[in-house]
């Protein structure tokens, strides 16, 4: 069997870097590690319209945006297929036909979706596009027989929704769908990132994030204003790591060589959490060193976004032909659906048989 990536994002804004350490940077390492025969990265765009009907705009306008974040990021079009989810009208009607294998009991179960029908203030009202995400999903998932989908942890409700059905197409009309795993950051502080402002996830709505696309002096403004520990109020003051939204990113961030280069005071992450705690170290100080070890991961990230957006044509064309190529796979595995639930009445004089 093929080992097959898909995985994407919702173009509703610029990508942040808890989109980067949550998936982004994990997806950029597996598809450089040649261990898979095809790697598909999707800009979410019909998934994103279902909750930005009235804005269509919006979501075109970031649909450029979303993937110079990918390309600065470090997605290979020559090793990564991009694409447009609007561009590969298999997509729709595969959803259409895995709508009838789940009921309306179980959508109103996923916790992924009742979270975000909470989030945006679905309640009395959810469109019927965004309740059925988690089928759209599935669609996204099966029509490329992805065998990994790397995603954030919040995702995983998703995940198991559609391989739920998988087994149950499977179970009905005969094995054609390739059952997908999820795949998780090796790096557990980086699974969830939260906000600047000490909330527990980072987010374009709330304006508590760090772009990927962010330049030097505005990523140290951010960092700057981090919450850190509101007891923490002189400097001889004990520290709290737990909740510190500085400590939690320099988890996610530090490298081996991290304090020689910017901080040599220390040997590691252990010694300076023990500081903090005992008293005596700013919150400054702390601020400072974060934001240089931040600077270092964006920079290569920046100068790649600088190339990309002076060959903006370019991209137009990655687009093109990556949604193109999507485009034939998936209708290879909506024929083979098809021809599973016999309702592929016109090949081969079906329907007269």
């Amino acid at each position: 069997m093929k080992k097959i990536i898909l995985t994407g994002d919702r173009p509703t804004g610029r990508l942040h870097i808890g989109h980067y350490v949550g998936s982004l940077s994990e997806r950029v390492q597996l598809q450089n590690t040649g261990a898979f025969d095809e790697i598909y990265f999707m800009i979410a765009d019909a998934q994103a319209l279902t909750d930005n009907a009235d804005n269509p705009e919006k979501v075109r306008q970031n649909i450029m945006q979303v993937a110079l974040d990918y390309l600065s990021a470090g997605i290979d079009p020559t090793k990564s297929t991009i694409f447009i989810q609007s561009q590969v009208p298999a997509l729709a009607e595969l959803t259409v036909y895995y709508m009838n294998l789940v009921t309306v009991s179980r959508v109103q179960r996923n916790p992924t979706v009742k979270a975000e029908i909470q989030q945006k203030n679905f309640e009395a009202s959810v469109p019927v596009g965004f309740f059925c995400y988690p089928i759209s999903q599935a669609a996204d998932i099966t029509a490329f027989h992805a065998t990994s989908v790397p995603v954030g942890e919040d995702q995983e409700p998703m995940l198991e929704q559609c391989r739920e059905i998988v087994h149950k197409f499977n179970e009905v009309y005969g094995e054609t769908l390739t059952m997908p795993e999820i795949y998780l950051s090796k790096n557990t502080a980086r699974l969830r990132l939260p906000g600047l402002d000490g909330k527990a996830k980072m987010s374009k709505s709330l304006g508590n994030c760090i772009y990927l696309s962010d330049d030097e002096k505005t990523v140290q403004q951010k960092v700057m204003s981090m919450y850190t520990d509101p007891t923490h109020l002189k400097v001889s003051d004990p520290g709290h790591i737990e909740g510190n939204t500085v400590f939690t990113y320099l988890d996610a961030f530090i490298k081996p060589d991290s304090f020689e280069k910017y901080w040599p005071e220390y040997k590691n992450l252990d010694e300076l959490k023990a500081h903090y705690q005992r008293g005596g170290l700013g919150d400054v100080k702390i601020k400072k060193f974060l934001n240089k070890v931040l600077q270092e991961e964006l920079r290569p990230i920046r100068e790649r976004r600088a190339y990309w957006e002076e060959r903006l044509p370019e991209v137009y064309e990655i687009l093109k032909e990556g949604s193109a190529k999507a485009a034939a796979k998936a209708q290879q595995t909506l024929d083979e659906v098809k021809a599973s639930m016999r309702i592929d009445y016109f090949t081969n004089d079906n329907l007269l048989k």
